[in-house]
């Protein structure tokens, strides 16, 4: 791998690293705040409303603009974010700017990744993404919750802390307000590390900024990626991915703290063992899965879907912690070649930054209707354990029909890649 590919891992592992921790910081802030529960899958829906809305421009913009000072750029769109978190402003508007910031950052990241490494690599590549993204889940979270615990919050009212905190009168007064300036600096971080990943050099024609014509030539991009058949195959299978993912994030939480009793503090490490399972799931696939054999792990979304329900059946950590492992396991497994997959047929059908918007926009359009159903059944008092029964039902029997599809298609056509 180029030297430049592991200067953008580290790169999005900062930012990454800080978006994670920063949810359970300002899940904490809802708490404090005093907000309903539902609040809380709303700010992921805040979040991810730009990676919808503002999809025919990310492309565009990723492939006319070096992605590497893109990406730098905006993490200092996030930096606003969490700076007007610290100025009082509400934690859903601070999160939706800072959701603003990634949906720019992640076509810019992965066609950065196509254009680096080339098809042969790129499974391997998206091994190597996969792992860092999780790991940053992983530790992004295992950070929020210490951002979050009595321990560090104490120290806001101790000492040295306690008079450089007020000596910034600037900030709304928070027992929070040292978790949040902390964030900052990995943000800063972040931003410092962009700047040294170099550029590909790769160099698209350049296409006219009317909005009219951006979304209609976004529209013509959608429906030709859906059409192909490997490519609408695999963006199927990541745009349902990343809608389980981001509700199961938000159900687990919940299920930790009505099922087994847990503080957000530590029910926010239990994602600790989802992304140790998608670390061994993403290393397994990147090393032995070839790209051409990307449909076989489709098998996988099933398994997925059938261990929600026994999830929430549990009722210890001795059995949930090692059945979240497996989820995340056979996540792995299954996303990184198909997403290896859907990045090859894009970048061959459109372009890597274009490819890019067309998978953030269906995957994020998945996450916002996912969110919305689960914010609307938790307000209407459906029990946790009842819903992750039927959401992951409702998986699993999606999975078989994508596995069907894919049959259908090998016996009419053999797989092009």
């Amino acid at each position: 791998m180029p030297t430049g590919f592991f200067l953008l891992l580290a790169a999005q592992f900062a930012s990454a690293l800080a978006d994670n921790a920063l949810l359970i910081v300002i899940i904490a802030r809802l708490v404090e705040l005093d907000l309903p529960g539902w609040w809380a899958p709303m700010l992921k829906f805040g979040f991810t409303i730009s990676y919808v809305v503002l999809a025919p421009f990310v492309g565009p913009l990723a492939d006319a603009i070096p992605k590497a000072r893109l990406m730098a750029w905006m993490n200092g769109v996030k930096l606003l974010g969490i700076f007007g978190l610290a100025l009082g402003l509400h934690p859903f508007a601070a999160f939706a700017i800072v959701g603003f910031g990634a949906s720019a950052y992640a076509p810019a990241k992965y066609g950065l990744v196509t254009e680096l490494v080339g098809p042969q690599r790129l499974v391997q590549a998206n091994g190597w993404l996969e792992v860092s993204v999780v790991c940053a889940a992983l530790f992004g979270t295992v950070l929020g919750g210490l951002l979050v615990s009595p321990w560090l919050l104490g120290l806001s009212g101790f000492g040295a802390a306690q008079q450089a905190l007020q000596a910034l009168d600037w900030l709304t007064p928070s027992r929070l307000s040292l978790s949040i300036l902390l964030l900052m600096l990995v943000y800063g971080l972040a931003a410092a590390l962009n700047l040294g990943v170099p550029d590909s050099g790769a160099r698209y024609p350049a296409c006219g900024l009317h909005p009219r014509r951006l979304c209609a030539d976004f529209w013509q991009s959608n429906r030709r990626l859906w059409a192909d058949a490997d490519g609408g195959l695999s963006l199927a299978v990541t745009t349902l991915f990343w809608g389980v993912g981001a509700t199961l994030q938000f159900a687990v939480l919940r299920w930790a703290a009505d099922v087994l009793h847990l503080p957000l503090s530590q029910a926010a490490y239990l994602q600790a063992a989802v992304a140790v399972g998608v670390i061994a799931g993403a290393a397994i696939a990147g090393r032995w899965v070839p790209l051409h054999a990307a449909k076989r792990m489709l098998v996988f979304g099933v398994l997925l879907g059938l261990f929600i329900p026994a999830i929430a059946s549990a009722d210890s950590l001795l059995v949930a912690i090692p059945l979240l492992a497996l989820v995340g396991a056979v996540g792995g497994l299954m996303v990184v070649p198909l997403n290896a997959l859907l990045q090859h047929r894009g970048y061959k059908l459109l372009s890597a930054g274009r490819s890019i918007a067309v998978q953030g926009f269906n995957e994020n359009a998945s996450v916002l209707v996912m969110l919305a159903v689960y914010a609307s059944l938790l307000a209407l008092d459906v029990s946790i354990v009842g819903l992750m029964w039927g959401f992951g039902l409702c998986i699993a029997s999606l999975m078989g029909l994508l596995i069907w599809r894919a049959r259908r298609q090998t016996e009419i056509k053999p797989c092009a890649v």
